[in-house]
């Protein structure tokens, strides 16, 4: 499984970004999509998640109601739709994939873990 990000860029503090991420090689009907992103000095943290068939999503706090995370079954690719944009958003953001759902508990959907297959990332800044 080849993953893809794309879509990042420059944006002002407010604004709205979307970024997707596509995938190739071997693919899944089942499983489930994630968005983690690092910031420059800081860990790799994860921002949403959804399980392909259900399209059931999960968001870090930091980015409820500001992020909407999607999926086009039909093109295998995943979206991450940002709004509201703040400094503190400013990360490279990477895709991940799993071959199973996700998991029941939270915790373990935030694990990076969890998921077997990555792609580069694709960097977004957010200036003030």
């Amino acid at each position: 499984v080849q993953l893809q990000a794309s879509g990042g860029g420059l944006v002002q503090a407010g604004g709205s970004l979307s970024v997707s991420c596509a995938a190739s090689g071997r693919t899944f009907s089942s499983g489930a999509m994630a968005w983690f992103r690092q910031a420059p000095g800081k860990e790799r943290e994860f921002v949403s998640a959804i399980n392909w068939n259900s399209g059931i999503a999960h968001y870090a706090d930091s980015v409820k109601g500001r992020f909407t995370i999607s999926r086009d079954n039909a093109k295998n690719t995943v979206y991450l739709q940002m709004s509201s944009l703040k400094p503190e958003d400013t990360a490279v953001y990477s895709c991940a994939r799993r071959s199973l759902p996700l998991p029941m508990d939270y915790r373990s959907v935030m694990d990076v873990r969890s998921y077997a297959y990555w792609g580069q990332g694709t960097l977004v800044t957010v200036s003030s």
